[in-house]
């Protein structure tokens, strides 16, 4: 069928099946479209849980890594104050052993003085008993054949490297008397610098002695001392009498 402008029936049912097919078409696509984004929103959702995991292990591996530097600098705090420990304990016994070292050279210098003393002993004590000397406790006596003054006496003691004699006991005053016999022999003491002061030749002030009765009585005139077979006396320095020198070892062994 034809209408009066030239359009047939046929041509408006075409048309409008072309206009249903492309709005179903459209209506497909919407449906299409909205069934489609639930599955994009879902997985943008696991992609948010893998990044929340992934985070939460970067935190536990950050913590671990934390605590492995905190063991580890324990450790070496640790092994440093050891260190520390040990290296002042080795100071400390290289202190010890320096020392005992230098103990041991100062030990070693003694030894080497005293055997050089215990030398110079030997051969003065073969010296003396080569001379006629008369040894009694760590002292050696020499008893002159000759008679001086009091004065030449003692030159004569010093120059044989002794004094004249200075008896300290009533046991060295009986060895006096038995190797003197019945001489009268001068002793070293005199009150030469103060009348009445009785002094040693080593300078010491007599405390006791063994004065025959009455003695010393000379005043101002006898002023040297003699030992008889027992006692002793002043008389006057210029008169000659035997002597005794005597010479003690200890400053040889005890220097």
């Amino acid at each position: 069928m034809q209408g009066e402008d030239g359009i047939t029936t046929d041509s408006i049912y075409e048309n409008a099946e072309v206009i249903r097919t492309k709005l179903g078409k459209e209506t497909t696509d919407c449906n299409t479209m909205r069934l489609q984004s639930p599955e994009l929103t879902g997985r943008d959702s696991v992609k948010i849980r893998g990044y929340t995991a992934a985070a939460v292990c970067l935190v536990l591996l950050c913590l671990l890594l934390l605590t492995a530097v905190i063991v580890f600098w324990v450790h070496i705090n640790t092994q440093r104050k050891n260190y520390t420990e040990d290296r002042q304990q080795l100071l400390t016994k290289i202190t010890n052993l320096t020392e005992e070292r230098h103990q041991l050279l100062t030990n070693n210098s003694n030894l080497l003085l005293l055997n050089e003393h215990l030398e110079e002993l030997k051969n003065e004590l073969w010296n003396f008993t080569q001379d006629g000397w008369i040894y009694y406790q760590f002292s050696f006596y020499y008893v002159s054949t000759e008679t001086k003054n009091w004065n030449e006496s003692r030159t004569n003691c010093t120059e044989r490297g002794a004094d004249l004699l200075m008896i300290n006991s009533t046991d060295e005053q009986q060895f006096v008397k038995k190797i003197s016999y019945t001489y009268s022999v001068w002793i070293g003491l005199t009150d030469t610098d103060a009348e009445g002061i009785w002094k040693w030749v080593d300078g010491s002030t007599l405390t006791s002695g063994f004065w025959s009765v009455g003695q010393p009585n000379g005043r101002r005139i006898q002023n040297c001392a003699v030992s008889s077979s027992k006692w002793w006396a002043d008389t006057q320095c210029n008169y000659t009498y035997n002597w005794i020198c005597e010479k003690s070892i200890l400053p040889v062994i005890l220097p």
